[in-house]
């Protein structure tokens, strides 16, 4: 079966979630590393969605989660009187992410062809918002908060097909995150890995790789990618 629908992985992949919050972190709190603080605060992402995925904690929403580990580091960094204020504004820093240079004119192109939509941990809020904000012209809104489960787990990839009417083999997932694409073709998802050299900064200490060899194509940039399938 060829490809209908393309399923994106956002953070990462589409936007460029470390400047947005470096730069928010800048404006409300001088006085911290704005980049260590962000850093951090990704850091905790992975792990308290694992809280949600071990039934630590019912499903809750990803601003839910990076408050949570916000007021967390606010403790660590130095700055516990952080007003209510800023702790709101910094978590909507997450929702007013700029896109990378080609993630527009390459979703534009595919969606000629194709259904494009995001698949996020983020929930639909958070992703219209951001698309509002990066013109992100998505043909629809998918989010793990549609399906009680973020992605690693196979609802996510599993119900993003079923709610486009496909089979999995449809539809093709794209991310910069090796681990997103593996647990897709786990479920038999076609995949796309898209390589985000700056996502975590010029001096990350491990760099992403270059390519996937399980994915099905491997690209640079969204505009590669819409190369890639005609688009």
């Amino acid at each position: 079966m060829t490809t209908q629908a393309l399923v994106f992985d956002v953070f990462g992949t589409v936007v460029d979630w470390r400047s947005g919050v470096v730069r928010d972190i800048r404006r409300l709190m001088p006085e911290v590393d704005a980049e260590a603080f962000a850093d951090v605060w990704r850091g905790r992402y992975l792990p308290s969605m694992d809280r949600v995925r071990r039934g630590e904690l019912p499903w809750t929403n990803l601003d839910d989660l990076h408050r949570a580990s916000l007021d967390e580091l606010l403790v660590e960094f130095g700055v516990p009187d952080a007003p209510e204020t800023v702790r709101a504004e910094l978590v909507h820093a997450w929702h007013r992410l700029d896109p990378w240079p080609d993630s527009v004119a390459g979703l534009e192109r595919l969606k000629k062809r194709f259904v494009i939509a995001s698949l996020s941990n983020g929930h639909v809020a958070l992703l219209v918002n951001m698309a509002k904000h990066a013109g992100l012209p998505w043909d629809t809104v998918l989010s793990a908060e549609l399906f009680g489960h973020y992605k690693g787990d196979p609802e996510a990839y599993l119900g993003a097909a079923r709610l486009l009417g496909l089979q999995p083999e449809q539809v093709t997932m794209v991310a910069a995150h090796v681990d997103d694409l593996a647990a897709a073709r786990a479920c038999g998802l076609r995949t796309a890995y898209v390589h985000r050299p700056l996502e975590f900064g010029p001096q990350a200490a491990v760099p992403p790789p270059s390519s996937d060899p399980e994915a099905d194509v491997s690209v640079d940039s969204l505009t590669e990618l819409a190369e890639h399938f005609g688009a």
